[in-house]
């Protein structure tokens, strides 16, 4: 059936050339908006939201009862809670309890559609996007693809580190440390053991801070337990810092009093190191210091999910796009940018950006929607302005650090303070009811059911397709097109010829 597909595909992509060029661009749009079956609604204008994380749902939700059509993409069917991450990885939540389907978010909403798929390219002088599944135009472009791991360049670290960004990755994690641990009380050498029963968590923020603390409470109340025949004071936890605190973004008391946290439950925290590479399941530190470890979790920084056919122009720091204070792109008035893939330099409290922060999301989408809102009624659109509603990060049981305002508090308040702030917006009643009562569980018992080492088995029809949408629908017909058109340009035309 195979080559039926592809015969298909090529002719497909042969009517696509030949629509452009024999019927105009009306008759392009209407064959290309055939892969994601959403038919234009008359004169109603298209907003397209790209990703499905704080800021893109947030822009969808506020635009259910709007005049536009909304099309969602994302990668993923469900949308995830990215602050509890950790404790999927821990083995401390289900993956369910911070995950939430798109599609039945949107349940009875008739002008917000859902597709899954993977933005490739983005085409701004047609208004069209390339995505995975096909290509699909709009009248306002929203990107909130987010962030991934970054590896500052190292390839090496990048294939051999565990990161632990998605809900996916926390559960590859999960896999790899209760795998290791059954390993260790099996394997024949003591060298073995000893890299198999090391963690190295490189990354001192919010997210290894907390990855940290799970772990050491796991050795602390679980191992004794599960794995009697285990001597737990051989798990060695250690978490590196190239800075030299911990907390980054929190003030410097907030980061003394998680790093004293961390080295009372047992965690080897080092600061001002530097990863450098991973070799022959070895850690390799700037000054030479090798730790042998068959587990390295990266959660040492972000960068933006990369954008691709824009002008080198209009990205910043970190692959981040430039926008305004209405977050509109420097590379048209319709294309906006929001959350962690932008980066806004004008608002005077915050001259270097905004921190990538769930909050700033939230907040920018909510303005967006508004301002997309008044652009239907003519309106002029506001500025943004960021309102800090505070940080924190929890270590273990009652021992967290918060800063809201001029607040700072550590210990046991600042703990349940953590919990009732990531409790709150968690999606669905159910959810919300099953992680407090996980929470309460573990709380009065130290222990959770949830250490199941399991590895989802892909069914051969989602195999082939996968293979299948790695080799097609990648704009090369519109890139074609574009390369011709910037070589008749007059500057191409006259540039000298080498």
């Amino acid at each position: 059936m195979l080559w039926f597909f592809f015969y298909g595909q090529k002719h497909r992509d042969e009517s696509e050339k030949t629509s452009l060029h024999e019927d105009g661009i009306s008759t392009y749009l209407q064959y290309t908006t055939m892969s994601f079956n959403i038919a234009r609604n008359g004169a109603q204008k298209r907003v397209v939201i790209v990703g499905g994380g704080f800021g893109g749902l947030k822009v969808a939700n506020a635009l259910r009862q709007s005049p536009y059509q909304v099309i969602l993409i994302d990668k993923n069917n469900y949308h995830q809670f990215p602050p509890l991450i950790y404790q999927i990885a821990s083995a401390g939540l289900e993956p369910s309890a911070i995950a939430f389907p798109f599609r039945k978010l949107f349940h009875g909403c008739k002008n917000v559609h859902f597709r899954m798929a993977e933005l490739r390219s983005i085409f701004p002088e047609k208004n069209i996007i390339q995505t995975s599944i096909g290509k699909i135009d709009y009248d306002y472009l929203v990107l909130a693809t987010g962030t991934t791991s970054n590896f500052f360049g190292n390839k090496h670290i990048e294939e051999e580190a565990i990161p632990m960004k998605t809900l996916s990755e926390a559960m590859g994690l999960r896999n790899a440390l209760l795998s290791n641990l059954e390993r260790s009380i099996t394997c024949a050498t003591e060298q073995e053991r000893r890299e198999l029963l090391n963690i190295v968590i490189v990354g001192g923020g919010a997210t290894g801070v907390e990855i940290a603390g799970a772990l050491s409470e796991m050795k602390r109340y679980i191992l004794p337990a599960d794995y009697p025949d285990m001597d737990k004071e051989l798990l060695h936890i250690y978490l590196i810092e190239a800075g030299e605190r911990l907390l980054g973004n929190m003030s410097p008391i907030s980061s003394q009093k998680a790093e004293k946290f961390l080295r009372e439950m047992g965690v080897d925290v080092r600061l001002g190191e530097l990863v450098t590479d991973y070799h022959a399941h070895q850690v390799i530190l700037k000054d030479g210091t090798a730790i042998p470890t068959r587990t390295l979790i990266w959660v040492s920084g972000v960068k933006a999910v990369a954008t691709d056919n824009l002008p080198e122009f209009c990205f910043g720091r970190g692959g981040r796009l430039k926008v305004d204070a209405c977050n509109r792109t420097e590379v048209a008035d319709n294309i906006f940018a929001i959350g962690d893939q932008c980066i806004m330099t004008c608002d005077t409290n915050y001259p270097d950006g905004h921190p990538q922060l769930a909050q700033v999301a939230i907040q920018q989408g909510k303005l967006l929607a508004q301002n997309l809102i008044r652009l239907a009624h003519d309106k002029p659109m506001q500025p943004f302005r960021y309102k800090n509603l505070g940080t924190m990060a929890t270590i273990g049981r009652n021992r967290a650090v918060a800063e809201i305002g001029c607040i700072k508090t550590q210990g046991i308040v600042a703990w349940f303070l953590w919990l009732t702030v990531h409790l709150r917006p968690i999606l669905g009643v159910r959810n919300k009811i099953n992680i407090l009562l996980n929470w309460i569980w573990n709380y009065f018992s130290y222990d959770q059911s949830l250490r199941i080492i399991l590895y989802a088995k892909k069914a051969k029809e989602v195999i082939e397709r996968e293979k299948r949408e790695t080799v097609t629908h990648w704009g090369d017909d519109l890139k074609k097109e574009h390369d011709i058109r910037q070589e008749d340009t007059p500057e191409a035309n006259n540039k000298p010829k080498e």
